[in-house]
């Protein structure tokens, strides 16, 4: 079939057509399986490194073991970049514990199934970037919210929730009434020009976009403050905004139809996307 996708599963790169897992594998079965999510500017991987520690860490906390080392994974993800002949776009890797009759139980017994595949860019780095409205919706998910792994179905009602209702995103809020996070994307407010920033837990997914946004923010001398919140204190935002490896610095317009500032993008939004840009671009990563 002519103009597929090149795949990579398990050391292989072939027509997305002929990728086949086992229904035993246990990603399919427990989600028992991490991911990671990388933003390609440039033909180039953004954040290489800190995305590849995150896997590392989410692999060692449900004692899995990455089938690739480092700078394998590397070699792999840019051949296939240049196979699908991706200029910006996104990289999906994901690793499960592999296959096995059907057991609540896992040994050391299991050979990890590892695949990869190329998507295109959602939004073009450098044109300027939308204002989007977000829907709040319950935080449904498990409380190991740090471990990135592919039990995803919260976020999917979540996300279809919002989409449902013409929004971009869903904005989770706990059962004390503190937003956490958004779907697939971590979620900022500015307010009399300090940046509003929930602390790293379980509670949330460590953002590798959110990490180096913050380096940026720091960089230009932007106050930051970390705390948890509720929603009255973002609706009375005077910015607001997602970062995620697909979208990098994504501005917010409306939190349930009720508009963040002028419902167009701020200064330092604006300023924070920019910065996070010139940084991606500086930091490629260069194989030893």
């Amino acid at each position: 079939m002519s103009g597929e996708r090149i795949v990579f599963l398990n050391g292989e790169f072939v027509a997305e057509s002929n990728a086949k897992l086992s229904i035993f594998d246990r990603g399919l079965l427990f989600a028992d399986a991490v991911y990671e999510g990388f933003g390609v500017i440039d033909r180039q991987i953004v954040d290489f490194e800190y995305h590849i520690h995150r896997l590392e860490r989410s692999c060692g906390e449900l004692a899995m073991v990455s089938p690739m080392d480092k700078d394998a994974l590397f070699e792999m993800l840019m051949r296939l970049i240049g196979e699908n002949d991706l200029v910006e776009g996104f990289l999906y890797l994901h690793v499960t514990r592999g296959e096995g009759d059907r057991s609540f139980f896992y040994n050391d017994g299991y050979k990890p199934n590892i695949f990869a595949f190329t998507q295109g860019a959602k939004f073009i780095a450098d044109d300027p970037a939308p204002a989007v409205k977000v829907l709040t919706t319950p935080d449904l998910r498990w409380v190991r919210r740090d471990i990135k792994t592919t039990n995803l179905l919260a976020q999917v009602m979540a996300k279809q929730a919002a989409h449902e209702a013409g929004a971009y995103e869903a904005v989770m809020i706990d059962d004390d009434g503190f937003i956490t996070e958004a779907g697939s994307s971590s979620f900022f407010f500015v307010k009399n020009q300090t940046l509003i920033v929930r602390p790293v837990s379980n509670e949330i997914l460590h953002g590798i976009t959110r990490q180096t946004m913050l380096r940026v923010a720091s960089e230009q001398g932007i106050a930051v403050e970390e705390r948890i919140y509720k929603l009255d204190e973002a609706l009375a935002a005077d910015e607001a905004f997602l970062t995620g490896a697909s979208i990098y610095v994504l501005p917010i317009s409306h939190i349930d139809d009720i508009a963040i500032g002028d419902g167009t993008p701020g200064v330092f939004t604006t300023a924070l996307r920019a910065g996070f840009l010139k940084t991606a671009r500086a930091e490629f990563y260069q194989p030893s």
